[in-house]
């Protein structure tokens, strides 16, 4: 889910997750000129940012042969960090560096970075679809969490659109059936570490600078995956190094990609097209590892892709209403 911010509908979180793996999620530009006034071409950069995050997603299934997890992370945390610390810290200043809420900030990057790691986990054991197909049932996490601490209300509509799009993760994962492996519960703590993340950037965002935000979560990810490396690393080959540093530019690459499209959209109206990294990861599956889904993975991603649409379709239709009472009260 990527180290720029939220797309956020008017109410808050929007309910369709970005992609899961990544350390930070896309945060809603700001001020002149971000309103959405392009948004086929804001369509066409969702797409090919969710095209590279499922290229970095296969890229890192493919070095979990050979490399551990923690060190996989290391490399695409700290190529990402190389890349954008300059850029944060342009002027020689500090001040983006400044935080009122320090704990949350560590909080949030510890989020992003479990999301990073389960999911890298669970990939050496799933196939790249069935692992991207679970781990979509963030939202379910998001709304408990909102609830929970932020006093948030959900209403009967989303919770049902919510219960079926578990159901289709259940359908997936089919617990219990001779098929069911023990690794599929990594994506669901993947989603549950990324909607951690969300949610507590929620808690920050007023008081918070969204660059701030993302630079604390690439140096929190950083620091713990370099006090890890020790204990769990081997020393990968040129070839291997050459694959980690695809992996943090594809990365990059999808982050500013987003940032585009949420610049020129609206984050209601992009948020379905997230959906789209797994028809990448289906094909990426296929093509580099020879994985095709069996049937219970392609009715269950359909459950979910249907109860995440429904969910963006209600947050629309809410939206539209509080502009409507909003103009007719102003």
């Amino acid at each position: 889910m990527p180290d720029s911010s939220i797309p956020r509908t008017e109410s808050g979180f929007q309910p369709v997750p970005d992609p899961v793996n990544a350390p930070q999620p896309p945060i809603q530009p700001t001020g002149p000129g971000t309103k959405g006034t392009e948004p086929m071409r804001a369509i066409l950069l969702v797409v090919l940012a969710v095209a590279c995050l499922s290229c970095s997603d296969a890229t890192a299934k493919y070095l979990g042969r050979t490399l551990p997890p923690a060190e996989i992370a290391w490399m695409r945390y700290a190529v990402f960090t190389a890349l954008v610390m300059p850029l944060a810290l342009r002027g020689g200043s500090l001040n983006v560096l400044k935080t009122t809420r320090p704990g949350l900030q560590v909080v949030r990057g510890l989020g992003m970075l479990g999301s990073a790691l389960f999911f890298i986990m669970a990939m050496q054991h799933l196939p790249l679809a069935e692992a991207a197909a679970i781990s979509f049932v963030s939202p379910v996490f998001v709304t408990v969490l909102s609830i929970l601490l932020l006093a948030e209300k959900v209403g009967i509509r989303r919770w049902a659109a919510l219960l079926v799009g578990l159901a289709g993760v259940i359908i997936v994962i089919r617990p219990g059936a001779e098929g069911f492996q023990p690794a599929s519960l990594l994506p669901i703590l993947t989603a549950f570490s990324w909607a951690l993340g969300l949610v507590v950037t929620r808690r920050m965002t007023v008081q918070e600078n969204p660059l701030t935000t993302m630079v604390w979560s690439a140096l929190t990810g950083l620091i713990v995956l370099t006090a890890l490396l020790p204990l769990h690393a081997a020393w990968p080959t040129p070839w291997e190094m050459l694959l980690g540093a695809f992996i943090g530019l594809v990365y990059t690459l999808s982050q500013w990609l987003l940032i585009l499209a949420y610049r020129q959209g609206e984050a209601s109206v992009l948020a379905p097209f997230t959906y789209v990294q797994l028809i990448w990861s289906t094909a990426l599956g296929f093509l580099v590892f020879g994985a095709v889904p069996d049937h219970w993975t392609f009715a269950g991603t359909g459950v979910i892709i249907a109860s995440g649409l429904y969910t963006a379709h209600r947050e629309r239709m809410r939206a539209r209403e509080r502009r409507s009472i909003g103009r007719s009260i102003g």
